[in-house]
């Protein structure tokens, strides 16, 4: 029950923050005009383009399913996390701008997605090549969409744009970089204790 409920809370909050950041960000929106020019606009711009890529939404699942530690509970809080982050993004967005929603679309992505994201994460905690292909899911999905689909919405490179790709790339290494020293260390102790049953 905790699980569920962090999951969902987690899910709010982020949705929240990604609505919030982005309207922060835009020197047009209500929000962001007093920031225009400022650090404060520039910092609000590197979140946005964090917050609103597909692989930060994807990680979400992936760390609630990973803290539900089995793969039912996981896909369940998974794709909780990802229906009560899509509510909390477009309430928020009506609140606050008065924007359109695309609610229902992205609620009819996200139940899928959550359900098998949520579901991978709960099985990063398991040992082996399974547990690693888990382990490297988001830091491979990041990559991938950086190459396909960087976090670029003007043609003219900012240092805000290349801030966002730089730390993309950074974890994304550090990411997979953890994964398969886990699991270097998991099969180097495997092989040992193996040597130790033989020698008996």
């Amino acid at each position: 029950m905790k699980i569920t409920v962090g999951g969902v809370t987690s899910g709010m909050g982020f949705g929240a923050a990604a609505s919030l950041v982005n309207n922060l960000s835009s020197p047009y929106a209500e929000l962001g005009m007093p920031l225009r020019g400022t650090f404060w606009a520039s910092s609000a711009k590197v979140l946005s383009l964090l917050m609103d890529a597909g692989w930060s939404w994807a990680a979400l699942a992936v760390a609630v399913g990973w803290l539900a530690r089995t793969r039912v509970r996981g896909a369940l809080v998974g794709a909780l996390a990802l229906l009560a982050a899509t509510g909390a993004y477009y309430v928020t967005d009506a609140l606050v701008s008065g924007a359109g929603t695309d609610m229902v679309a992205w609620t009819l992505v996200g139940l899928p997605f959550g359900l098998v994201l949520g579901a991978v994460g709960a099985t990063i905690r398991r040992p082996g090549w399974i547990g690693l292909c888990a382990a490297l899911t988001v830091p491979l999905g990041a990559a991938v969409q950086m190459i396909v689909l960087p976090p670029r919405p003007h043609l003219t490179l900012t240092p805000a744009i290349v801030l966002a790709e730089v730390i993309v790339w950074t974890a994304a290494v550090f990411g997979a970089g953890l994964a398969v020293y886990r699991f270097w260390v998991e099969r180097r102790a495997e092989l040992s204790g193996q040597r130790v049953q033989s020698s008996w």
